[in-house]
């Protein structure tokens, strides 16, 4: 045991009116909703680089925090992982997620990086036959070293794309070797600057064949993880090519992975992308491609991803209600990819900001569960397009235009305008609230 968090009990539901700052108010993980235990709806993670290895800078000032495993080598990577497993304990978490950089220190060289990762692993696997905590995914750090930073896969230089692939094959290996759930795709410097030095296509077609090696690898492992794409827009190259589901789809059709990939959605990148955090999940649902989500929130008055932690129910409520009418979550589940602020020093702060996290996602889950059970919502969108259910309305679409005019000419056909009741149906959903 590490004393980093002496005096810090084990986090447990104690509901609404307890005064415990150390308890869960609302998530409680055996609870039953819609015939599943909250804590199997849920599926909490915790991010290993904002909980673990963020130092408190941001984008103006760099480190405010000082934590004893800071600025070490294998050692300290090992003490790293015992707080981590200890936070898991605390927060009787079931899932967490990684990069490899988060875990190990950075080698002189390729091999020396991955036999630092391996031992790592060894590591975690140790701590783990103890533990509740599972790996939800692993992934690789292809954006912070200066080599990557004309990107990864879609890099000039084919040797930067040989060091990525290697990368990426032992981020692998070690999610698999874990018992991972998904592994995850983000091209932090998958983009470009300015066209004047860029090939679109040769760019887009390294990215593909990166991706089809993916695949590949995961089946000749005999594999069952989820592989997972991150969209995420303008931050930090100017072009992101994954820049929101719609964007990444089209790439997935182009290069015909459609059906070897999903989506991993994160709520700041939604809004980076000028999206809500709904609208995404949206259309991930209606094109099947939800697979996993990252829990945290914007700064709405910030122009860059800041990643705090979620408050807000309706925003919350809205993002689950998507991910329940998908059927809920398989094998991926809520990564809190949210950091404290820069501000928030004690080791209690990153303690209490997930507690609050949880209990904020445990009210979205409840209110979006009961939007569902209740059905008028769903009824109400049902009725906006009840008319294309007739025989007519449905022979009209295996129709041609010439067919079609002559209906509208000789029934005299002279449509007047119907509410869309927007504010009626906003009502509505406060009501759950």
């Amino acid at each position: 045991m590490t004393d980093f968090f002496k005096g810090i009990p084990q986090v447990k539901f104690e509901g609404a009116d307890s005064d415990n700052e150390f308890a869960f108010k609302h998530y409680n993980p055996d609870e039953v909703i819609m015939g599943k235990r909250m804590e199997d709806h849920l599926r909490f993670s915790i991010a290993y680089w904002h909980s673990f290895a963020y130092e408190g800078g941001d984008p103006f000032g760099g480190r405010t925090f000082e934590r004893p495993w800071f600025d070490g080598g294998i050692e300290n990577a090992k003490l790293k992982a015992d707080v981590a497993f200890e936070m898991y304990d605390i927060l009787q978490a079931p899932f967490f997620a990684f990069h490899d950089l988060d875990v190990r220190p950075e080698g002189k060289d390729f091999a020396e990086s991955t036999r630092n990762l391996e031992e790592i692993v060894d590591y975690f696997a140790l701590k783990m036959e103890s533990s509740k905590t599972k790996l939800l995914w692993g992934t690789a750090n292809l954006f912070t070293h200066r080599r990557f930073m004309a990107g990864a896969a879609t890099n000039p230089d084919p040797d930067v794309f040989a060091y990525s692939a290697a990368t990426i094959k032992s981020c692998m290996d070690a999610t698999i070797k874990l018992g991972g759930q998904n592994y995850v795709l983000w091209g932090g410097r998958e983009g470009y600057e300015t066209l004047l030095n860029t090939d679109l296509t040769k760019e887009a077609d390294h990215a593909a064949r990166m991706l089809e090696m993916v695949v590949n690898y995961k089946h000749k492992m005999g594999w069952d993880g989820q592989i997972l794409i991150e969209p995420k827009p303008q931050e930090p190259s100017k072009h992101q090519y994954d820049y929101d589901v719609a964007t990444v789809y089209g790439f997935l059709k182009r290069y015909g992975l459609e059906n070897e990939v999903k989506l991993n959605l994160e709520q700041g990148h939604a809004i980076l992308a000028g999206h809500s955090f709904e609208h995404e999940l949206a259309v991930a649902r209606s094109l099947g491609m939800l697979g996993s989500i990252d829990m945290n929130r914007n700064d709405y008055q910030s122009g860059w991803d800041t990643d705090q932690f979620p408050n807000n129910v309706p925003e919350v409520a809205l993002a689950y209600y998507e991910v329940l009418s998908a059927g809920g979550f398989t094998k991926g589940g809520t990564n809190f990819d949210s950091r404290i602020r820069r501000q928030s020093l004690d080791a209690e702060d990153l303690i209490l900001s997930h507690v609050g996290g949880m209990d904020i996602c445990a009210r979205g889950l409840k209110a979006a569960a009961a939007m569902l059970e209740d059905g008028k919502l769903e009824a109400a969108r049902d009725a906006r397009y009840a008319d294309w259910d007739s025989a007519a309305s449905k022979a009209m679409l295996e129709s041609d235009l010439e067919s079609i005019q002559a209906r509208v000419l000789a029934d005299g056909v002279n449509p007047e305008p119907r509410s869309g009741r927007q504010e009626r149906l906003e009502n509505l959903v406060n009501s759950y609230m």
